[in-house]
């Protein structure tokens, strides 16, 4: 079994690693401090065609595959893990357009007319330089998709109501990432009708200067200050047929056949984290980090501590890159449960990596001048994302085991 990166991956993961550190790494504590969407950062991927890097080669883009996406996200995250965040949700919704939809099960007519409406969609991305954010997480009551939708919770609080040319849509959804700042938003929605959910379930493209959209709300967080994830107000926004970036019924139907779709590419930003705050501590011990005051006599008791980080660091992406290898739709249990495995140890391992760096760095390690304590503030951010939390994934890991997993 070979996991190492191809060639055109590896070629693939040097022009992102490039950027990130020349370009975004400089400007993140900015962000940061001002939790300022990376306009900047963006101008920069759109530059380099990195906004086509999941749209198919015969639509223009650099045709990376779910596995290439995230070998390349964890080599953005070094430079800014907010921008790699919200990169995320961009890249799969190309994803789930492009190369997961080729593996979903259509019929001739589903796949002639999103072919179709995919190919203007992708255009705007190459052509236009536009990009995508993902407000799938809502305040919904708990119903029948909480329970058959296994994607790890409550998904549909938003509706939409069909009328002649479209949809009408309302709803509520927050933590949304690059909230106003994206120029569409994949949408999760469901139809009202009386027919099984699953076919009802919805993925619109919703303008973010559409009549009826809002994003209300202040953005001082913790971590992840760069996403700019606030709330999104949907009231009676209309949007069109050819609005669908998912035929009707492939998104309940897609995150069914492969649950792990979003998780691991969520993972991605987070393993890149680790990689910078175990390179970081390594520059500050050194004295390569500007300010840093290098090391003097403190070798024997702090080396055995950058030691584990570099086990923890390697362990996890050993595991990470077979569950990313793995992931495809309609893949055996067993690679589900690594995936939730691999999730865990990202989420668990991001924390105690970007923690421990500063605990051996020593106090100073602390200070705003120094990007450690970013990394470790941003890492807390993790293991409270859905559709797996850590203990949404505990959960069914268990439950899957012990043969209780819901059907």
């Amino acid at each position: 079994m070979d996991v190492r990166p191809s060639e055109r991956q590896r070629e693939l993961m040097a022009l992102a690693r490039n950027l990130a550190l020349e370009r975004f790494a400089p400007r993140a504590d900015r962000h940061d401090r001002e939790a300022s969407f990376p306009f900047d950062d963006y101008a920069d991927l759109r530059s380099t065609g990195f906004l086509g890097l999941c749209v198919p080669a015969q639509h223009g883009g650099l045709d990376a595959d779910y596995e290439t996406y995230c070998l390349v996200a964890e080599q953005i995250a070094q430079g800014n893990a907010s921008t790699a965040l919200t990169f995320n949700m961009h890249c799969l919704t190309m994803l789930m357009m492009g190369v997961i939809a080729d593996q979903m099960p259509m019929s001739p007519a589903q796949r002639e007319r999103h072919d179709k409406l995919r190919a203007e969609k992708f255009r705007e991305v190459i052509q236009d330089g536009v990009f995508y954010g993902q407000p799938h997480s809502e305040p919904v009551e708990q119903g029948e998709t909480d329970t058959a939708l296994r994607m790890g919770g409550r998904r549909f609080g938003t509706t939409a109501r069909k009328v002649d040319g479209g949809y009408v849509v309302n709803g509520r959804k927050f933590f949304v990432s690059l909230a106003d700042a994206a120029p569409y938003f994949a949408t999760p929605a469901i139809r009202l009708g009386d027919e099984p959910w699953i076919e009802r379930t919805l993925y619109l493209k919703v303008p973010k200067n559409a009549a009826g959209v809002s994003f209300p709300g202040d953005w001082d967080p913790m971590g992840m200050r760069g996403t700019v994830s606030r709330d999104m107000i949907l009231k009676d926004v209309f949007v069109p047929d050819d609005g669908e970036v998912l035929p009707p019924g492939l998104f309940g139907a897609m995150y069914n056949a492969l649950p792990q779709l979003s998780p691991l590419t969520f993972c991605a930003t987070f393993l890149g984290l680790m990689q910078a705050a175990y390179d970081g501590a390594l520059g500050y011990l050194t004295g390569q980090m500007p300010g840093s005051p290098g090391l003097h006599t403190e070798a024997a008791v702090k080396g055995h501590a950058v030691a584990e980080m570099l086990f923890a660091l390697e362990a996890t992406r050993a595991l990470y890159y077979r569950a990313i290898s793995e992931a495809r739709v309609g893949c055996p249990a067993d690679a589900v449960q690594r995936a939730r495995a691999a999730h865990v140890t990202v989420q668990r391992s991001a924390v105690t990596v970007t923690q421990e760096a500063i605990r051996v760095c020593g106090g100073r390690g602390l200070l705003k001048r120094y990007p450690l304590e970013r990394y470790a503030r941003d890492a807390r951010a993790g293991a409270l994302m859905r559709p797996w939390t850590q203990e949404i994934a505990t959960q069914q890991a268990w439950e899957a085991a012990l043969g209780l997993e819901r059907r």
